[in-house]
């Protein structure tokens, strides 16, 4: 995708507000303990292991803001950071896949879903999507509960590194033209590495427009 819907500034001042201080500040486990809705926040959605907390690593350039695994299904609250005391990323449990009993594994995927169908100020959610298998009927089904729900989402292909460039780019054509007649959709799908950094910028610039204009 080319970087035609953001300008050379917007771009830079997405890069600063990414390179500001970034903090974790607490994992939610139950609805109530959720904080207060007083600042703008982007939440990353996807199945588990799909690379959420890989990307947010890499969207603020540390590797150790949000914990990452190599094994599925560990994030089991819905985790929240503050960057630059302005903006809220949030970190939700994966769907798909879990380590956990079939109830605990409910638990907090309903709990994922209560925060996205009652959060005021949930400007967009990221949809990750792993770029080496496409779309897959868990993230449709994700999509139908984003467009029911009227919650604002935007896929971003994941691992892009383990592709070939044009591989990347059919894949994200596809996906692309796969979601643009859904209600909720972002119209734009961006194809990212958390590896390479390749399309970070892009993310990055998506999330600070949606979060501050």
């Amino acid at each position: 995708m080319s970087d035609d819907a953001f300008t050379d500034d917007e771009i830079e001042a997405a890069r600063v507000l990414f390179a500001r201080d970034a903090q974790f500040v607490m994992g939610a486990a139950k609805i109530e303990q959720l904080p207060p809705p007083d600042l703008p926040e982007i939440a990353f959605a996807g199945r588990s292991n799909v690379g959420k907390s890989s990307l947010i690593n890499g969207l603020v350039n540390r590797h150790g803001l949000a914990r990452s695994s190599s094994a599925p299904g560990r994030t089991r609250e819905v985790n929240f950071f503050v960057l630059d005391g302005r903006v809220r990323l949030v970190d939700l449990p994966g769907y798909g896949f879990a380590k956990a009993s079939k109830d605990e594994a409910k638990r907090f995927q309903n709990l994922a879903r209560d925060y996205l169908r009652g959060r005021p100020n949930l400007r967009r959610v990221f949809l990750l999507i792993d770029a080496r298998h496409g779309l897959k009927p868990p993230d449709v089904e994700a999509m139908a509960a984003f467009d029911a729900a009227a919650v604002s989402y935007q896929i971003v292909l994941t691992k892009a590194d383990k592709l070939r460039p044009a591989e990347a780019e059919a894949t994200r054509l596809k996906t692309e033209a796969a979601v643009a007649k859904r209600p909720a959709a972002f119209p734009r799908t961006l194809a990212a590495s958390a590896v390479s950094g390749a399309g970070l910028e892009l993310v990055r610039a998506e999330a600070a427009r949606a979060a501050l204009e």
